[in-house]
């Protein structure tokens, strides 16, 4: 049976509310405290603003004359606009692709999350778990991030696999016309392409997070044994 305007319109908007909800998903823990570390400041310049605003108004209640009824609807209409205008500006910074090369090393898994995120919904759904996997492993790298040299060639690394290699992929398969993606070239389908390419880049960044985390653990070893023959020592001498 062919289906009805009025079905179609509604199978048309349930895919748009599925692909809103796809896009506002996070993939990883990382991005969601970029998020809200952006929301909490907006908040503080909201309260500083507000604070400023009742201020002055309380300045010149006291100095000039008594705001009254008029007075106070214009403070309460003053801070309404406060906060609609702190609560839109600046709206948060979405990083492009062009962006993620130059990320701050510390701000490098967050912000890729995020552009992923943005990218997931136009993706196959086999692509889409591969994602959210590689989100877990962006998770993991993020700790090591914090004080990696950003100058080391495991920085520089760590660059191009996050921050060029896994965009490129995902952009690059998107440059491709939606009915040439299961066509096959060269012996694989643009689909097959990017699929594989997804599962390697997982491993890698898996590996790389895997890595970094290893040498701060020989750290912690070498450390540990260092105090163990320096207070072992101390309580021979001492019996």
């Amino acid at each position: 049976m062919a289906m009805s305007e009025v079905d179609k319109i509604s199978v048309l908007g349930n895919a748009a509310i599925e692909r809103s909800r796809e896009r506002r998903r996070p993939i990883g823990t990382k991005s969601v405290a970029l998020r809200r570390q952006h929301l909490y400041r907006k908040l503080g310049r909201m309260l500083i603003a507000g604070g400023i605003v009742l201020l002055g108004a309380a300045l010149f209640g006291a100095l000039i004359q008594p705001l009254g009824f008029i007075g106070l609807l214009a403070l309460l209409v003053l801070l309404i606009g406060v906060a609609v205008i702190f609560g839109k500006w600046p709206p948060f910074p979405e990083p492009r692709q062009a962006d993620l090369p130059r990320t701050d090393l510390r701000q490098l898994a967050g912000r890729t999350e995020i552009w992923l995120e943005a990218q997931r919904p136009a993706l196959p759904a086999p692509a889409r778990q591969l994602v959210d996997g590689i989100g877990v492993q962006l998770d993991l790298l993020a700790p090591q991030l914090q004080t990696l040299d950003a100058t080391s060639p495991a920085a520089a690394n760590i660059r191009k696999l996050v921050g060029e290699d896994l965009p490129e992929l995902v952009a690059g398969y998107q440059r491709i016309p939606a009915g040439l993606r299961g066509e096959a070239h060269a012996g694989r389908t643009p689909d097959e392409t990017l699929l594989g390419g997804l599962k390697t880049l997982e491993s890698e960044i898996g590996h790389a997070a895997r890595s970094l985390a290893a040498g701060e653990l020989d750290k912690l070893a070498t450390r540990e044994r260092y105090l163990q023959l320096k207070y072992q020592g101390l309580d021979g001498a001492d019996s």
